[in-house]
């Protein structure tokens, strides 16, 4: 349930509300907007309806949520969430772009890959220090080495470090270096490493899960809200189809549907959604138009030597190109890329 404080609500008024709703054992998660107060209440229905809250003081209304990812549903957030991860703001009108190779295959790839990242106008290098591979030959990443080289490029160009987490005893140290932990598709329901993300104080990345739905994926995205960390944006990277050209089908449809569902942001990987990089741009800028916050897009210096996810990684010049487009269609849709 939501219980919306009327506009002149005091203080004092919602303190004692929550103290009742502790009292019953249940448990709060309150949202000051600019205008009013929403306080969500979670636990047992017949407990929250007990207590009969539109009779209290400064109570405008409770509205019951049926949907069962209550946190993350626009019924308890109405107004949608920007994210702020060390200074660049992912939602609210604005438009980021995280950058970078697939996998951190050593200190020369990933400098070079951070600097032409940086010189296109992204505001995120991504690059995979842990890579969880289908094949057990395949490479599996540098790991705290990859770590470290991706904290030095930080420290080079000032691009914000987004990287995959994906196992629970890495939470704390992946957290140490990155600036954005990412929750890639095949952990999309490990709900031990969502629950300890979530616990981690550092925004999170949620991936579409392989063949996820919608509501599976929200659903993902409130374990790591009902840990108290409500910095999740959201990232549409295809789901598995009958259709084989393409790596998965890119569904930008998602993109509407989260906005009208969640308040959470929601960004778009291009790369992974089509495993193609001449698909990348048509992609790209069909997700800009389609309202997405973001997009993650593979860069690697020369894709052809690439350890992982070569065929859908853009080189150098591609990437230039790319991003002058989005830049163009942002400012054409009164977007901002950041």
């Amino acid at each position: 349930m939501v219980i919306v404080m009327n506009q002149n609500a005091t203080g004092e008024q919602i303190k004692r509300i929550i103290g009742r709703v502790h009292q019953a054992g249940l448990r709060t998660h309150v949202v000051e907007g600019e205008f009013r107060t929403i306080i969500g209440i979670i636990g047992d229905k017949k407990t929250i309806m007990a207590l009969a809250v539109e009779a209290l003081e400064g109570v405008e209304k409770a509205v019951p949520i049926s949907s069962s990812y209550k946190l993350v549903s626009r019924d308890f957030h109405p107004q949608s969430s920007i994210v702020d991860v060390s200074g660049v703001k992912i939602g609210g009108g604005s438009l980021v772009v995280m950058g970078g190779p697939c996998a951190v295959e050593s200190r020369e790839q990933l400098m070079e890959a951070a600097h032409i990242v940086k010189e296109g106008g992204a505001q995120f290098l991504r690059g995979g220090a842990y890579k969880p591979r289908t094949s057990p030959y395949a490479f599996q990443g540098l790991e705290e080495e990859g770590l470290i080289y991706l904290a030095e490029a930080r420290e080079a160009t000032g691009l914000k470090i987004v990287t995959e987490v994906t196992d629970v005893t890495a939470v704390d140290l992946v957290a140490s270096y990155a600036d954005m932990l990412q929750i890639g598709a095949r952990n999309m329901q490990n709900f031990h490493l969502l629950k300890a993300v979530g616990r981690s104080g550092k925004p999170v990345l949620l991936k579409r899960g392989l063949s996820a739905t919608i509501e599976e994926w929200l659903h993902a995205a409130e374990y790591i809200v009902n840990e108290g960390n409500y910095d999740v944006v959201l990232c549409e990277r295809g789901i598995r189809t009958y259709e084989e050209y393409t790596r998965n089908t890119l569904d930008l449809s998602a993109v509407g549907a989260l906005k009208h569902l969640s308040h959470l942001p929601v960004i778009v990987d291009p790369s992974h959604g089509t495993g193609k990089w001449h698909l990348v741009r048509s992609m790209s800028m069909a997700a800009v138009a389609a309202g997405a916050d973001g997009l993650m897009i593979e860069v690697h210096p020369n894709p052809a030597e690439a350890l992982s996810d070569g065929p859908q990684s853009l080189n150098p010049g591609n990437y230039m190109a790319l991003m002058k487009d989005i830049i163009k269609l942002a400012d054409f849709l009164n977007n901002e890329v950041r």
